[in-house]
């Protein structure tokens, strides 16, 4: 469903994305949580946590690369569990987030989306990688003319940093900028710093109803969905 538009009558032309969980699945690192915990649900703690410890390090002026921080978090969620932590486990988070597969919609939205004429870049709070990269591995990475990290702020989203930097890169203002995440604090994040928000509502993401909150100015289940709503705003 199209939301309010009280700050753009029209989608930013530069669409930025989000990564892991928007495009690329990460209930593919369930089978080391239900082995290592015995029930896969524990994938969602631990990411939580990540999360929670990424905003954390950034409002206390701190910064640890996420991939660091990941690995702390799965160790932090086995202390917790009383669940004793190899190298070999860590090792295996390590290579299942290095492959995690895209999700069935982002190649049609991403196609349609470039086809439509829009630019298309990536943010993520991961580091930068060596080649093959994540979005290569799943076969993402021809749709995207530039893939930012926060690591060149040492800020992780949703710190204004994060979205400014990326206006900075391009030479354009946050305005014409469109955030596209399954997370709602990246869409508060970047709607605060003058973005579009464009909310994917992946299972375990909702919105958030309190006051304050931006509305997005896109909605929907799916990827694809999301980006006819953006392509028909365009030509509305």
């Amino acid at each position: 469903m199209t939301q309010n538009k009280t700050a753009h009558d029209k989608p930013s032309s530069i669409l930025v994305f989000d990564v892991n969980e928007t495009l690329l699945d990460i209930e593919t690192l369930a089978p080391l949580f239900k082995r290592l915990f015995g029930h896969e649900r524990i994938l969602r703690e631990w990411f939580a946590q990540l999360i929670l410890y990424s905003q954390a390090m950034t409002l206390s002026g701190l910064y640890t690369p996420f991939g660091e921080l990941g690995i702390g978090a799965l160790q932090m969620t086995a202390d917790i569990h009383n669940v004793a932590l190899t190298e070999d486990d860590i090792d295996e988070l390590k290579e299942r987030m290095s492959k995690m597969p895209a999700h069935p919609d982002a190649v049609p939205a991403l196609t349609q989306l470039r086809d439509a004429g829009f630019r298309l870049v990536t943010l993520t709070n991961s580091s930068p990688s060596d080649s093959p990269t994540p979005l290569e591995r799943a076969g993402l990475s021809e749709f995207f003319e530039h893939n930012f990290s926060v690591q060149s702020v040492e800020k992780f989203k949703p710190a204004p940093e994060t979205y400014q930097m990326v206006a900075t890169e391009l030479s354009v203002e946050t305005s014409e900028l469109c955030l596209v995440a399954c997370h709602l604090w990246d869409t508060i994040g970047a709607q605060a710093a003058g973005c579009q928000g464009a909310f994917l509502k992946r299972p375990y993401n909702a919105m958030l109803p309190a006051s304050n909150v931006p509305v997005p100015d896109f909605m929907a289940l799916d990827l694809v969905t999301l980006s006819d709503q953006i392509i028909k705003q365009l030509q509305t």
